[in-house]
C-alpha cells in the first residue's frame, strides 16, 4: 500500500503521511532541526513538498523561466486561477526588479507589456507595479547588489509559502493549530470552564461546578431594608448597594475575598433604585426612586452634586467611558433622556412627543451606542458615532438591561420569564432566550459574568439565583440562601468567581467556588 493511503487512528481517520509531514513542520518551527531531519530521513517523508523544493530552488537561482513552468505545472493540480495569478504577479515583480537592476529593459519590458497584463488582477495594481518599479529605477536601480538580491528572493519564498495551497505547503504551524483548534472545542463544551489556567493535552478538559460562585461565602445584612440594587467597580475592588431604606453603601473587597463597609451614602428621601460606577471607578451616581440622581466621590464618600429637580423623575443612568459625561432617563415622557457634564451641565438631550418613557438605558462600553428600553417592550440601539437607529420590538414587558464588556451583547429581563440575549451590531434575527427564572411581578436584573462574559445570572421571584452559560438556554445552576425575591446580581469583572446578589430580605449574599471557606 502507499504510504499516503495508510490510515491512522482509533477510527483511521487520519493519513499517516500527513500526520508525519505536520510533526516534521512542527519540529522545524520549535527549532528542533536534527530531530525533523531524522524524522524526514526515518520515515522518507519529507516537510517540504517536491513541488515546492523545484520551485524554491528555481527562485533562489533566478531561474524564472523554470518557476512559471513548475507554477503552471502545480496549477493544472489543484490552484485556482485567483491564487495562480497572485503568486505569478510576485514572481514577475521580483524578476522584472532584477531584470532591470542589470540594465536589461527591453526583457522588463517584455515581462510587463505581455507577461503581467496575462494575469487575473486589476489593473490599478498593474499601475502600481509599474510605478513602483520605476520609482526603484531613478533611486536604486543598478545599485542593488547580490546579497540584497538573495534576500529579497527569500522574502518572496516567505509570501509564496502564505499563498500555495496544501500540499504543494503546508499551512503555517499547521500541528499548533489543530491542536489549539481540539483543545478549544472542548473548552467551548465545558458548561463550566471560568479560568485562564493553561489546559493539559495530558487528558481531555473537562471543569468542575467549583469554577463558578455557587456557595454563600459572606452576608451582608447592613441594609434595614430590601435591597434592590448591586454592581460591582470596574476594577472589581469595589461593590455598591441600594436599597428601600434610602441609602446606598460601598463596600471594599478584600484580599480575601470578603466584603466590609466603606461608605454609608445618606442623602436621598427615597429609596435609592440604582447605582452606576463612572469607568475610572472614582465617582458613583445613584438614583432615587421618582426622585433626584445624585453623584458621589467614591473615596471620600461625599455626595458632590445633585443632578434635575424634585420634579425630574430619574428612571436609570449610565456613563460614557471618559467618566466625563453621563446620561440618565426618566419615566417621564415628556423629560425623555438627558446627557449631562459632572457639574451638571447639560450636554445634549433627547425629548419631545416622540420620545415614550425610559424604562432603562446604558451606555456601551466603547462609547459608540446609547441603548434604551421604551415603553416597556421597545429597545432603542442609538449608534452615537453615525446617528443611525435600530429599533428592536419584543412582545412582553421589559423590566431591565445588561450590556456585555466587549460591547458586543446585551441581555433584557421580560415578565414573561425569559431573558433575551442580543447582539448590537443587529447580526441577528432573532435573539437567544433563557429561561428557568421566575419573573411576573418585579423588576428582576441580570448580568453577564464570569471568564469572557461566558455566563448570565439573574435574580427570581422565588427567592433563587439562577446561572446560564450563554450555551445553553437552561440553568446550569441554581443558588438557593435568600428567603425572598432576589432583585438584582452582579459578577465581579476581574474576580470571574464572585457573585453578588441583592434580595427583599434585606441582605446581600456573596458567592463563590464550593471550595471557599464560608465566613
Amino acid at each position: 500500500m502507499d504510504n499516503s493511503e495508510i490510515m491512522i487512528g482509533p477510527r483511521a481517520l487520519i493519513k499517516r503521511h500527513e500526520f508525519v509531514r505536520v510533526i516534521v513542520q512542527c519540529l522545524y518551527s520549535l527549532g528542533y532541526k536534527n530531530s525533523a531531519s531524522c524524522l524526514e530521513s526515518e520515515s522518507g517523508i519529507l516537510y517540504k513538498s517536491v513541488d515546492f523544493e523545484k520551485l524554491e530552488l528555481q527562485i533562489l537561482n533566478g531561474n524564472w523561466d523554470g518557476c512559471i513552468d513548475t507554477l503552471n505545472a502545480i496549477s493544472d493540480l489543484n490552484m485556482n486561477d485567483e491564487i495562480r495569478a497572485s503568486v505569478l504577479f510576485l514572481i514577475f515583480k521580483q524578476c522584472l526588479l532584477e531584470y532591470l537592476n542589470r540594465g536589461e529593459e527591453s526583457l522588463a519590458l517584455d515581462v510587463l507589456r505581455k507577461q503581467v497584463p496575462s494575469l487575473i488582477v486589476s489593473k490599478e495594481k498593474v499601475h502600481k507595479l509599474a510605478s513602483s518599479i520605476l520609482c526603484l529605477e531613478e533611486k536604486e536601480l543598478g545599485n542593488i547588489d547580490e546579497d540584497d538580491i538573495s534576500e529579497l528572493r527569500r522574502r518572496l519564498l516567505v509570501e509564496l509559502q502564505r499563498l500555495l495551497p496544501p500540499p504543494v505547503v503546508l499551512p503555517e504551524r499547521r500541528l499548533e493549530h489543530l491542536i489549539e483548534t481540539a483543545v478549544t472545542s472542548q473548552i467551548d463544551s465545558c458548561f463550566y470552564h471560568n479560568s485562564r489556567v493553561a489546559v493539559s493535552l495530558y487528558e481531555d478538559h473537562c471543569c468542575g461546578r467549583d469554577q463558578i460562585p455557587t456557595e454563600t461565602i459572606q452576608i451582608l445584612s447592613e441594609h434595614k431594608n430590601e435591597v434592590w440594587f448591586v454592581q460591582f467597580s470596574n476594577n472589581g475592588q469595589y461593590l455598591a448597594s441600594s436599597s428601600s431604606d434610602c441609602t446606598a453603601i460601598i463596600w471594599k473587597v478584600l484580599e480575601d475575598d470578603t466584603l466590609t463597609l466603606k461608605h454609608t451614602l445618606r442623602s436621598h428621601e427615597n429609596p435609592v433604585s440604582f447605582v452606576a460606577w463612572s469607568p475610572d471607578d472614582t465617582s458613583l451616581l445613584t438614583c432615587g426612586n421618582a426622585e433626584v440622581l445624585k453623584l458621589w466621590d467614591v473615596e471620600t464618600g461625599i455626595c458632590k452634586h445633585t443632578f434635575g429637580d424634585h420634579g425630574f423623575i430619574v428612571s436609570s443612568c449610565a456613563w460614557f467611558p471618559d467618566s466625563k459625561r453621563l446620561v440618565c432617563g426618566s419615566s417621564d415622557p415628556e423629560k425623555g433622556i438627558f446627557m449631562w457634564d459632572c457639574n451638571g451641565n447639560e450636554i445634549k438631550a433627547w425629548r419631545g412627543v416622540r420620545m415614550p418613557k425610559v424604562v432603562d438605558l446604558a451606555v456601551t462600553p466603547d462609547g459608540e451606542n446609547l441603548i434604551s428600553v421604551l415603553s416597556d417592550k421597545d429597545i432603542r440601539i442609538l449608534n452615537l458615532v453615525t446617528n443611525a437607529e435600530r429599533v428592536i420590538f419584543e412582545e412582553h414587558p421589559i423590566t431591565s438591561l445588561s450590556i456585555s464588556v466587549d460591547s458586543k451583547f446585551f441581555i433584557v429581563n421580560l415578565n414573561s420569564q425569559e431573558i433575551h440575549l442580543w447582539d448590537v451590531a443587529g447580526n441577528w434575527e432573532k435573539a437567544l432566550k433563557y429561561k428557568g427564572h421566575q419573573q411576573n411581578k418585579y423588576v428582576i436584573r441580570s448580568c453577564f459574568g464570569g471568564l469572557d462574559s461566558t455566563y448570565i445570572a439573574s435574580g427570581s421571584e422565588n427567592s433563587q439565583v439562577y446561572i446560564w452559560n450563554r450555551r445553553n438556554s437552561k440553568p446550569i445552576e441554581v443558588l438557593s440562601g435568600h428567603l425572598m425575591t432576589v432583585n438584582c446580581v452582579s459578577w465581579n469583572p476581574k474576580r470571574p468567581q464572585m457573585l453578588a446578589s441583592a434580595s427583599d430580605d434585606h441582605t446581600i449574599r456573596i458567592w463563590g467556588p464550593s471550595q471557599s471557606r464560608k465566613t
